[in-house]
């Protein structure tokens, strides 16, 4: 039986992950950072041109046979809704990454890349369960306006694949399971899984849930509509933007979106850390709770994943308050590179069909 191997692509705003998968093994894995200035402002084509080479020479260095490789696949960007899966990175795919029509994220760069080398040498090019995937219902779309319906902008990709660990742990079918997964990293986004759909969930981008590290959750409209009026966050779109995603959460309550620092200054009895380290816990329950009303109360379990996950400190107070709702597993950091060579490698076993992008 042929043994597929995989290139895995995943993006940060200042890093780049690469990954070689053969099958369940994985053959490298290397992580590196790149200054700002490298990156540029200008948007996704200088950002790609200054890690594409960067990936190359990483191959090349490690002396990868690039023959070898089956398919590329790379973290899934900010492209119209779609429903959950494997996906066959498309030009037109790739022209929605690139303009940012709906939305600006460097996870963009993992469709827009994956298809490029995957052009290259002659492979084909994968995303999976990219963040804008859209199960949920339609009562759950529904906002207060009509003009500003919710839209799901989460941690899809790896709330999927917890939810699946778990599953294949207790010996059971993701399929027949009701779940709560809350991913806890810079951003914080919490989703309600039924019977392997993800029918609610906070958009952990744009305003929804709870605060997190660097990002505000769901503020109060009317004073920021007013600060925003009033310039207090420069006069640009982009500059309320930036202020909005990476200076709100923790940052704003302690100066820094360090959750290790938090975390010890907490401990060492600093008041105003353990109240905002506990108070972004407490938001998080807030929200696995709400999850739990979508589920009717019925849950099989709670999933803590994500960066934060690794703080039993911080797990423990979540644990407190929602520990009445359902049983509590902690499954610490994320495994996206994994969950992406494993879709590559269903299309490529021939256990499940590529989905296009149209």
């Amino acid at each position: 039986m042929k043994r597929h191997r995989v290139l895995v692509l995943n993006f940060g705003s200042t890093s780049t992950k690469v990954a070689i998968y053969e099958e369940e093994q994985r053959l490298l894995s290397k992580v590196f950072y790149h200054a700002p200035q490298e990156l540029g402002s200008s948007g996704m084509e200088q950002s790609a041109a200054a890690r594409k080479p960067a990936i190359l020479n990483c191959l090349r260095e490690e002396g990868v046979d690039i023959q070898a490789i089956d398919a590329v696949v790379g973290r899934g960007g900010l492209i119209r809704p779609v429903k959950g899966g494997t996906y066959a990175v498309s030009a037109r795919m790739v022209d929605d990454l690139r303009s940012c029509a709906y939305g600006t994220h460097a996870c963009n760069l993992g469709g827009i890349l994956a298809f490029e080398l995957g052009g290259e040498f002659g492979k084909p090019a994968f995303t999976v369960d990219p963040p804008v995937i859209d199960e949920i219902t339609d009562v759950a779309r529904l906002s207060g306006h009509r003009d500003y319906p919710r839209r799901p902008l989460f941690h899809a990709l790896n709330a999927r694949a917890i939810a699946r660990h778990y599953a294949t742990d207790h010996g059971l079918r993701y399929e027949t399971l009701r779940l709560i997964v809350a991913h806890m990293g810079g951003g914080v986004t919490v989703s309600a899984h039924l019977n392997g759909r993800i029918v609610d969930v906070n958009n952990g981008l744009e305003g929804e849930g709870p605060y997190s590290a660097e990002r505000p959750g769901a503020l109060p409209v009317l004073p920021v509509a007013q600060a925003i009026y009033e310039g207090k966050y420069g006069d640009t779109y982009e500059a309320f933007r930036r202020f909005f995603t990476s200076r709100c959460g923790l940052i704003s309550y302690l100066g820094t979106n360090d959750g290790r620092v938090v975390s010890l200054r907490a401990r060492q009895g600093d008041a105003d850390a353990e109240l905002a380290y506990r108070g972004m816990a407490y938001q998080i329950a807030k929200e696995i709770g709400a999850m739990g009303a979508v589920l009717s109360g019925d849950v099989d379990a709670v999933l803590l994943t994500g960066g934060f996950a690794f703080d039993e400190l911080f797990t423990g107070w979540i644990r407190e308050y929602v520990g009445f709702l359902a049983p509590v597993f902690i499954y610490p950091g994320e495994d996206e590179m994994r969950s992406l060579a494993h879709g590559a490698l269903r299309v490529l076993r021939g256990e499940e069909e590529a989905l296009e992008y149209s």
